[in-house]
């Protein structure tokens, strides 16, 4: 099945499924919602692009001038939308990589901007989520929740265990997979070619992590109003609907969401993130009120991602990259 069959299978799975679930009621509950909530949510997601703007920016370090920031904004929306188009996301660091490869940056140093991007997330959950499990504490839990917040638990903390474990013995990782691509009948020279590339890698994240402590702070602050922001779009849609849920309730829910959709390998993980939060939305706020407030979420962040970072993935990508990316990704 080709990438935009799937694409489209999984946009319409997307949208059938709370339509499925909240039934009629759901389309009456949608045109009463305020026009006035849905551009301020809209307006959450342009604010989040230019945080991810900035935070690119600091994190090329020196090299921050061979991508002037309008540049910059563009690898920003058109990385979002390969990741929403691509089974698992896995279009978007490649963007990432190919955009700033074409403006001079070393695909080693994209890559581990990349990789430093994505740890700082993984600090913010961490962050968020301790939070919450303090919070929780204080509050009597049904035992939906209970659940909830021991798989976060369990999916965060094992998150971090494997990234300190990949930092404390990379070089035994690195002679235990040249030792199984031998088996494997590699040739030498490619298992050579691609050691060559991670060590490359790890010395460009090491310049990263030596970032003024300053730079890295406000990097850190940046990925914590992104996150708080683009997970504050859920909340508000419940409560455009005339829901109550706490905003850390919501704030799992997404959370277990989007990693389902991960797992599914579905373009943006549409279909599976749509299925899960529904189930454990429904008997919280109601089927129809659920159904309505996937739609509004997932408008704001996932279809507008695409609509908008469309047109400017084509323009920065263009057909001849597109090619040579899709070439590298296969190979």
């Amino acid at each position: 099945m080709s990438r935009g069959i799937l694409l489209l299978v999984a946009l319409l799975a997307a949208v059938l499924i709370p339509s499925l679930l909240g039934g009629n009621e759901t389309w009456y509950r949608l045109r009463s919602f305020p026009l006035t909530w849905l551009l301020i949510m809209f307006g959450m997601i342009l604010l989040c692009w230019v945080l991810n703007t900035m935070r690119l920016r600091l994190l090329l370090g020196d090299q921050r001038d061979k991508v002037g920031p309008l540049k910059s904004l563009g690898v920003v929306m058109a990385a979002e939308f390969a990741y929403c188009a691509t089974p698992g996301g896995s279009g978007g660091p490649l963007t990432i990589m190919a955009l700033l490869a074409r403006n001079g940056v070393r695909p080693a140093r994209g890559s581990a901007v990349f990789a430093m991007d994505q740890l700082s997330d993984l600090l913010f959950f961490l962050c968020a989520l301790s939070g919450i499990l303090i919070y929780a504490l204080f509050q009597h839990l049904s035992q939906r929740m209970e659940w909830l917040l021991t798989v976060s638990a369990i999916s965060m903390f094992g998150g971090l265990f494997s990234c300190v474990v990949v930092a404390r013995y990379h070089r035994v990782l690195i002679r235990l997979s040249g030792r199984l691509l031998a088996r494997l009948n590699v040739k030498t020279t490619t298992r050579l070619r691609w050691a060559r590339k991670l060590l490359h890698f790890l010395a460009a994240f090491t310049d990263t992590l030596k970032l003024p402590f300053q730079t890295l702070i406000t990097v850190f602050a940046l990925t914590c109003l992104h996150w708080i922001l683009r997970y504050s779009v859920l909340y508000l849609a419940l409560r455009g609907l005339g829901a109550d849920l706490q905003w850390a309730w919501s704030f799992l829910i997404q959370m277990l969401s989007l990693s389902a959709g991960q797992f599914s390998l579905l373009p943006g993980g549409a279909g599976a993130a749509e299925l899960t939060s529904a189930a454990l939305l429904a008997p919280m706020v109601g089927k129809s009120t659920a159904a309505a407030a996937i739609l509004i979420w997932r408008a704001v962040t996932y279809y507008f991602y695409l609509v908008v970072g469309g047109p400017v993935f084509l323009l920065m990508l263009g057909r001849p990259l597109l090619k040579k990316l899709m070439k590298f990704k296969q190979a």
